[in-house]
This record gives C-alpha cells, sequence and structure tokens, in this order.
C-alpha cells in the first residue's frame, strides 16, 4: 500500500502540503491522541476494567479519525482544488488519490 508519505509520492510534492493552515491544530490534536494512548497502557498495566480501557481505545480511534477528516478536506480544499484549477493532468492523479485515500479509509 502506497501513501502520500512514501517516497513514491515525495517527487510530487513541490508546494507546501494542504494542511499547512491548520497544521498547528492537526499537531495538537496528534498530542492528546498520544496522551490518550498513553493512557489507554497505562489503564493495561493497571489491570484496569476491560470495558473501561475499550471505551477509552473507542474515544481515541475516533479522535484519529476526526484528525484524519480534517486532513482530509484540508487534501481536497487545498491539493486537489488546485489542481484542479492549473493542470488536468495533475488533477487526474489528485483525484486518484482522493479516490484511493476513501477507499482505504471506508475500509472497516
Amino acid at each position: 500500500m502506497t501513501t502520500a508519505a512514501s517516497p513514491s509520492h515525495a517527487h510530487m510534492h513541490t508546494q507546501a502540503p494542504g494542511y499547512a493552515g491548520h497544521k498547528a491544530d492537526h499537531l495538537a490534536r496528534l498530542h492528546k491522541i498520544e496522551g490518550q494512548i498513553r493512557g489507554i497502557s497505562r489503564m493495561v498495566t493497571d489491570d484496569r476494567y476491560c470495558i473501561d480501557v475499550l471505551t477509552q481505545m473507542s474515544a481515541a480511534s475516533r479522535a484519529l479519525q476526526e484528525v484524519a477528516l480534517g486532513l482530509l478536506d484540508d487534501h481536497v480544499r487545498g491539493c486537489v482544488t488546485n489542481a484542479a484549477r492549473t493542470d488536468p493532468t495533475q488533477a487526474e492523479e489528485k483525484f486518484a488519490e482522493l479516490t484511493d485515500s476513501l477507499r482505504r479509509a471506508l475500509r472497516v
């Protein structure tokens, strides 16, 4: 599976990422999620009740999904829109990337 962060896509990104304007917000959310994950690990270490651990895991998972949706929104509004306005070939590539990304995101 290839992702936008993989080296095979690195040559295609010559401008700031679509999330550049929201980078601090995304990082703040990710740092909070890191804390949630550490908390879940402590819960397991402390032999906390299974359902409590699962509840916290579900909350962390939802938080990651929210960050992913934010990044996806930034990608569409930035990268995809810019490509659609400037370069039809690149636009097709961005639309294919978007479709692949949605396909991966919708797998459950």
